[in-house]
């Protein structure tokens, strides 16, 4: 075969050597998208809800609302829009999902594998928890889909020569039309790995100096300028932000469970480097690895949490969180230059059980909680406007849980302090005026805090809140009155 063809033939020879195994993992890879009947992750739920608005925009059937073209963060946005005519959003969702699932835990396998020139069959555990992680149960299905497209790209330029080009670059703009981050982090990745093979000697690590440096300007620049763009950097320690927290979301037995998976993985990196500790070719191997995921946990620990670039504009929000999934992608392929082990395999698999364990647990919550909001809206007249304020339980990092209600919603009421058309970054824009949803993004957050003054020109409209502290998931429904703060009934975090 043309020596142009090497990497598309290697595809093909590995599907049909593992064509039983990669079923088994695929198959069970779908076990958290149909173990319940809805799929929990935070703002999936939102990205269902503004799926059937842009259907009934469509159908001139949502006042106020309208539809823009947009060039990135709109993939799983269009592809769950087309499915939802064809099958139904319950089923639209799930299959989705249940893609962008496929894609990242092989788009992450393939990328690993081209580094470290092997079939990481060893980590499937640790990627299969890392699909699920945090970036996946907050929701960011864009951004998701984006790093699991820009994997795949990734591993067909890795090496590539003649034609193999062409092949990783006809996924560039599905990447970003996915999500700008995983677009920039495709070609930064790139450029970074070949400027430092040009390079001589100890010349090869300038790019991660330059890297490092460009980061520290970005950060002293919005450090000096913090007031203008509504910069915080609220995201605890940076140390923690090292890829393993990508496994603590739902609760504090997350964080210990993540702390353990992250001391075996430098448990194990720790007794592969001493066993080879006479082989100079051995340690070499790992140095672009590491340094790849050096400059990952700089950008994790110097660029901010939350942003907000205009203050008509929405959030740019839990940047440096999400990225972790990026430092985590790296850190993979670290522990894939070792040399398999079965005790490798059996400590993975042993944080995989009870990670999933947890999960099914949590998610289970959610959707007892979405189910009693379901139960509530049923019997609302067409139209009804609704604002909820739903809170996660206590010590969870899964702050979007009420948008649960939002997709409850759907074809019973209109969630009024829906985020996505308020903040004009997303297909759906609303009107000022609309009865549909609020315009201001301001104001959308006041109503899901509980904070809004409810006026006159917002009447009729309905509050859903928890009103047992006992038992989260217990929703009561009432009419809000004029003059009054939204919040001022139901359950209420302390720490707000």
């Amino acid at each position: 075969m043309a020596t142009d063809n090497t990497k598309l033939s290697e595809v093909v020879r590995f599907l049909r050597q593992f064509k039983l195994r990669v079923l088994l993992v695929s198959t069970l890879l779908a076990g958290p998208c149909f173990w319940h009947r809805r799929i929990e992750a935070g703002d999936l739920a939102s990205h269902v809800y503004n799926a059937w608005l842009a259907q009934l925009i469509e159908k001139g059937q949502a006042p106020g609302l309208y539809l823009v073209s947009r060039w990135n963060n709109v993939l799983f946005d269009i592809t769950l829009l087309h499915l939802g005519k064809v099958f139904g959003f319950p089923v639209a969702e799930k299959i989705a999902v249940y893609a962008c699932v496929l894609i990242f835990f092989w788009g992450v396998f393939a990328f690993v594998a081209a580094v470290t020139e092997r079939a990481p069959w060893f980590l499937a555990p640790c990627i299969a928890m890392l699909t699920y992680g945090y970036s996946f149960n907050m929701g960011f299905m864009n951004y998701y889909l984006s790093l699991g497209l820009a994997c795949f790209s990734l591993a067909l330029f890795w090496g590539a020569r003649g034609r193999e080009w062409v092949y990783g670059a006809v996924l560039l703009p599905f990447v970003l039309l996915a999500h700008p981050i995983g677009f920039v982090w495709l070609i930064g990745t790139l450029a970074y790995v070949k400027v430092r093979a040009w390079l001589p000697g100890w010349w090869k690590f300038l790019p991660a100096a330059a890297a490092a440096s460009g980061l520290l300007g970005v950060y002293w620049f919005m450090v000096r300028h913090a007031a203008k763009y509504l910069v915080d950097w609220d995201r605890g320690p940076f140390y923690f932000y090292n890829g393993a927290d990508q496994l603590a979301f739902y609760g504090q037995r997350y964080f210990y469970l993540a702390g353990a998976a992250f001391l075996f993985g430098l448990f194990c990196v720790a007794v592969d480097l001493y066993a080879g500790r006479h082989d100079g070719s051995r340690w070499s191997s790992f140095v672009l690895p590491f340094e790849l995921y050096a400059v990952a946990f700089c950008a994790t620990a110097l660029l901010p949490e939350n942003l907000r670039p205009s203050t008509d504009g929405g959030w740019i929000g839990l940047l440096g969180s999400r990225l972790t999934t990026i430092s985590a992608i790296f850190g993979l392929c670290i522990l894939g230059l070792l040399r398999p082990r079965k005790w490798h395999l059996a400590g993975f698999t042993a944080c995989a059980i009870v990670f999933f364990a947890f999960l099914y647990q949590d998610t289970g919550w959610i959707n007892r909680l979405e189910a009693n909001a379901e139960q509530l809206v049923s019997n609302l007249p067409p139209g009804t406007r609704v604002i909820a304020t739903v809170w996660a339980p206590p010590g969870s990092r899964i702050a979007f849980v009420g948008h649960a209600v939002e997709r409850a919603c759907i074809g019973h009421c209109f969630s009024y302090a829906n985020y996505e058309a308020a903040s004009g970054e997303f297909r759906v824009r609303v009107q000022k005026g609309s009865p549909v949803a609020t315009s201001s993004t301001d104001d959308a957050e006041d109503m899901a805090s509980g904070e809004y003054e409810v006026g006159d020109e917002d009447l009729p409209m309905k509050q859903i809140y928890q009103c047992d502290p006992g038992d989260l998931t217990k929703l009561c429904i009432r009419e809000l009155e004029s003059g009054e703060t939204n919040g001022r009934l139901g359950y209420k975090p302390a720490s707000r």
